[in-house]
């Protein structure tokens, strides 16, 4: 019993711990990342998203590759290849490109003015420690299969094709990335073309959840309060995916934006069968996210069998 009471004491000492809060901004959430979801990288054998390459950590958020884990040889970019990046799955660009802020300049901009931009880039669900070449290689291209691209990394197997602007990641994270879009398009609200729909549904057929991206989200999921649906089965991507943009409201809800901000979405509470309009209903901040359902109209939400809140004015 003594030797049990002393390894558990161990344990807790060792392993952080991952009940934090989620990060608000890009800096903070690479940090948490690192002490939260990554912190015993080294002793797993899952390895960076593109390369299967280890690392050790250094510093806040970075971390300097072990090239020999995985037989990586350096395209070009000597520096950016021995150092651990942290790549957005679902570019930082392409969600950014979907948000008037962006029109109105740039990042930087949405950055400084849009919460739910802050909350897409600061997502623990999208990122993903990466080497860094081949995250700057990769840029803002859709993930595609590359055809006619010889090895560019030495053994490891992403590809990258410059000339149509695509990249393949490795087969053993292909239904991981595929389940991260779902994720990302589904809670902001995201447009996605056909084609890459069709792509990204036979990846998620293909390569089924694995132990390690099953352990990965669960890590994440403590640490963001909320679960990736489409890795626990509580979700499933079909072509034509209504989304149900949880994640519009609960970005204005933190930073107390008006009701204007919110994109109008209606909150419907799946245990009342009532909704609430974000103008004019008192209780529309107070549905617990577990049990929110999004409506565009009140017409949908009276379709579903939802009638509107008695305290609405």
């Amino acid at each position: 019993m003594k030797s049990l009471i002393v390894s558990l004491f161990v344990l807790l000492c060792v392993v952080p711990h991952v009940f934090a809060d989620a990060p608000e901004g890009f800096s903070a959430a690479k940090a948490v990342a690192k002490r939260h979801i990554f912190f015993d990288e080294f002793a797993l054998e899952q390895g960076d998203l593109y390369c299967g390459c280890r690392w050790d950590w250094v510093g806040r958020s970075g971390g300097r590759i072990d090239a020999d884990s995985c037989g990586y040889e350096t395209r070009a970019q000597q520096v950016r290849a021995e150092r651990i990046e942290w790549e957005h799955i679902v570019p930082a660009w392409v969600f950014g490109h979907q948000r008037q802020c962006w029109q109105s300049g740039g990042r930087r901009n949405c950055t400084a003015q849009d919460p739910v931009f802050r909350a897409m880039e600061a997502d623990l669900f999208n990122l993903y420690p990466a080497v860094g070449e081949v995250n700057g290689d990769r840029s803002n291209y859709q993930y595609a299969m590359v055809r006619g691209v010889s090895p560019q990394y030495g053994a490891c197997p992403s590809k990258v094709d410059f000339k149509v602007r695509a990249a393949e990641p490795r087969d053993e994270v292909k239904g991981l990335v595929a389940r991260v879009h779902f994720y990302m398009y589904d809670r902001y609200g995201l447009s996605m073309s056909r084609q890459q729909q069709q792509l990204l549904m036979a990846w998620d057929r293909q390569y089924p959840v694995s132990e390690w991206e099953r352990e990965w989200s669960d890590r994440t999921a403590r640490v963001m309060g909320h679960e990736n649906p489409f890795v626990i089965g509580a979700a499933v991507w079909t072509r034509g995916h209504r989304p149900s943009r949880s994640g519009l409201a609960s970005a204005a809800r933190e930073v107390g934006q008006p009701a204007a901000f919110r994109s109008g979405v209606i909150i419907g509470n799946r245990n009342s069968r009532v909704y609430h309009l974000p103008d004019g209903c008192p209780s529309y901040d107070r549905v617990a996210e577990r049990n929110q359902v999004h409506f565009e109209s009140e017409e949908q939400a009276q379709r579903a069998g939802f009638s509107k809140a008695g305290n609405c004015r």
